[in-house]
């Protein structure tokens, strides 16, 4: 049997693209957007008592990660990018129906508009479903997941001054925590886990409309070397 199913909105995300979207939600709380519902769910009858709903669950496609043909293993980067396992085992992006799900932060409702944090999802990302968090029932006491028990390590951050100056100033004009959301971003290392980097190779990733760059003097180490506007 086939199911057809619709977004009921769209999200406008800080992230523009995939690399350096954390890998989870909520590691990264200056991470911001806002869900745009679609008709009819645009009007106030549809979010009513969400007002009193700290957090929510979203159900979500992967809209830029879906594949023709099944995978039944793959290779998630906690596991360092060269060890493979079964699809089910992981919440990578390639999943058989290529549908997500995240929680994350419910700071404000308006009839049509949810405005979100700790988000982990790229800007366009189609939503399928809104689900209330509930603490009772999604709290689970002694809960294991031998394969990610805790957030994965990560390096330090830090900046060239012209880059800091550059960032909060952009931070100011967007009125966005920009600042904040890099070193959260970029603390959880979006390398490749198998990727060794050299110290002369330059990154860049794009959040809300301006770029990023940065390269790793050392191994453990990130330092931003300029924020500047998208080209």
């Amino acid at each position: 049997m086939t199911y057809t199913m619709a977004p009921v909105g769209h999200v406008r995300s800080c992230f523009k693209e995939k690399f350096a979207i954390p890998r989870q939600p909520a590691l990264a709380s200056a991470a911001r957007g806002c869900l745009e519902l679609l008709a009819p769910y645009d009007r106030a009858e549809a979010v009513q008592g969400l007002e009193g709903v700290s957090h929510v669950w979203l159900l979500f496609v992967f809209h830029q990660a879906l594949e023709a043909q099944p995978r039944l293993k793959v290779r998630p980067p906690r596991l360092g990018g060269n060890r493979s396992i079964g699809v089910f085992a992981t919440r990578a992006t390639h999943r058989p129906n290529g549908i997500g799900q995240s929680v994350v932060r419910l700071d404000r409702v308006e009839p049509g508009r949810l405005w979100l944090s700790g988000i982990d999802l790229l800007d366009g990302t189609p939503v399928l479903d809104i689900k209330p968090y509930v603490p009772y029932a999604d709290q689970v006491p002694g809960a294991v997941n031998t394969l990610a028990d805790a957030p994965p390590p990560g390096v330090a951050v830090e900046w060239n001054e012209q880059a800091l100056e550059q960032a909060s100033a952009h931070g100011q004009r967007l009125g966005e925590p920009l600042v904040a959301l890099i070193e959260q971003c970029l603390g959880q290392d979006p390398r490749p886990a198998y990727q060794v980097p050299e110290p002369s190779r330059q990154y860049g990733v794009k959040l809300w409309d301006v770029e990023v760059r940065w390269h790793y003097p050392d191994l453990h180490t990130i330092k931003v070397l300029e924020v500047v506007p998208q080209a």
